[in-house]
């Protein structure tokens, strides 16, 4: 298993630090939980990294993000802080602002000018990700490298990522898993015009310059653009049902045994893209009058942004995934959202609206948006502030709360813009503000 760390372990400058780490199936490193509950403290920073990431950019992301802290709690807040590592899959083609060159960690750039051929850190990571399947990503593969003009070819590979789909990859090689009965729509609809449409999104993503290059490929071959975007797809899906799961059934059961034997430590959950969605589902698992999580800070939350609410406006018979949750905190749940975030702004609603549901009489983003694009929706009451007007009158002591931090997160290339740029000071104030904890 994984070191935790000491307390300054890890390569994380602040401390103590300890990482909590979990399995594909919520079950926690027991040597990690028991390193957590021996930590000092009065607060606990509890910040689960999103989808793009392995163990290494999860640790330089908390190490960047924790940095300013020490300096903006007041005299009597010890803070401890914990980064949460669960499962998730690096494309290291894709490019993390402060952290990978434009292009990607590998330098390399997607599209028609480099091709859509996996680079060897991904080709592994989905190796891992997906154990005992070899013999289907070496194809996909094949096929994104060498971007046949084939009706046939892009069916074959339809084909080979339905059945990654359907393999469960916490389960093991393959045969080891069923198929899944609720496979989204988007794997099973003619993947030649999925590929067309994720090929769109792409250039609408990416800068003019590129957009152009996108859109102006040779026939079926610049359609591979969007096989290759199929594939990533393919892991959200895998990442989103496993986020829930690790929040539910092993996050949430930490924090609330933890509080039952400390009742006096005090929780601060900050969860980015995916791990928004394992740090909310925790409150799942939040005994009724439990008062231990003090704050939730969402980062470019990847799920809908009608999550917390009582009625969805397209279907008042239902609720969100996590209606009402928001009163099992202690304090505010804060939302950043940004404009620049192109994965949550394009690909969230396109994914979202190929999973087979009608849009109904809502516009697709309305009805499929995300919580890290537009913020929280659907709950009566919530105020929806700027950055610097939360920066300068404060947060709500309670509830749902919207702060848009498109000021400051707007960096980063196609295909997800500036879905990765939380590492800045504006952040971690918003964070000791919701938390209560400044000076």
């Amino acid at each position: 298993m994984v070191d935790g760390g000491g307390a300054f372990g890890a390569g994380i400058g602040v401390g103590p630090y300890q990482e909590l780490t979990f399995d594909a199936q919520g079950d926690v490193d027991p040597a990690t939980r028991a390193a957590v509950a021996r930590m000092e403290a009065t607060d606990l920073l509890v910040f689960a990294h999103g989808w793009n990431s392995d163990r290494s950019t999860s640790t330089r992301l908390y190490d960047r993000f924790f940095a300013p802290f020490p300096g903006l709690v007041g005299a009597g807040v010890r803070l401890g802080y914990v980064g949460v590592v669960w499962p998730s899959i690096r494309f290291s083609d894709e490019p993390i602002p402060d952290f990978d060159p434009p292009g990607g960690a590998t330098g390399a750039r997607s599209g028609a000018e480099s091709g859509t051929a996996l680079d060897d850190a991904t080709r592994a990571a989905l190796g891992v990700f997906w154990p005992g399947r070899e013999a289907e990503l070496e194809r996909v593969a094949a096929l994104l490298a060498e971007r046949p003009e084939s009706q046939a070819a892009f069916a074959e590979f339809g084909e080979l990522v339905r059945q990654l789909v359907h393999a469960d990859p916490a389960a093991g090689p393959a045969g080891a898993a069923g198929a899944d009965p609720d496979v989204p729509a988007i794997f099973t609809l003619d993947t030649l015009q999925v590929c067309r449409a994720l090929t769109r999104a792409l250039a609408q993503a990416a800068a003019a310059d590129a957009a152009r290059e996108l859109s102006a490929g040779d026939g079926l071959r610049s359609l591979w653009d969007g096989a290759k975007e199929l594939l990533r797809q393919a892991t959200y899906y895998e990442m989103k049902k496993r986020a829930g799961v690790v929040g539910e059934h092993g996050l949430g059961p930490v924090l609330a045994d933890l509080a039952g034997r400390r009742p006096a430590l005090r929780v601060h959950l900050i969860g980015h893209s995916f791990g928004a969605r394992v740090v909310s589902f925790s409150l799942r698992a939040v005994p009724d009058g439990a008062r231990h999580v003090k704050s939730l800070t969402l980062l470019q939350g990847a799920f809908s942004h009608y999550s917390f609410s009582e009625r969805l406006p397209h279907d008042p018979r239902r609720g969100g995934a996590l209606r009402g949750l928001q009163r099992r905190v202690d304090g505010p749940v804060v939302a950043c959202h940004s404009a620049h975030d192109s994965a949550l702004g394009v690909f969230y609603p396109l994914a979202s609206r190929m999973a087979g549901d009608s849009a109904g009489l809502l516009g697709s983003g309305e009805r499929w948006g995300a919580v890290g694009h537009d913020g929280v929706r659907a709950v009566p009451g919530a105020p929806r502030l700027s950055l610097e007007a939360a920066l300068r009158g404060g947060l709500p002591e309670a509830g749902c709360v919207s702060v848009d931090a498109g000021s400051v997160v707007r960096r980063g290339g196609p295909p997800s813009g500036a879905h990765s740029d939380i590492c800045h000071e504006e952040l971690a104030r918003v964070v000791v503000g919701a938390g209560r904890m400044g000076r």
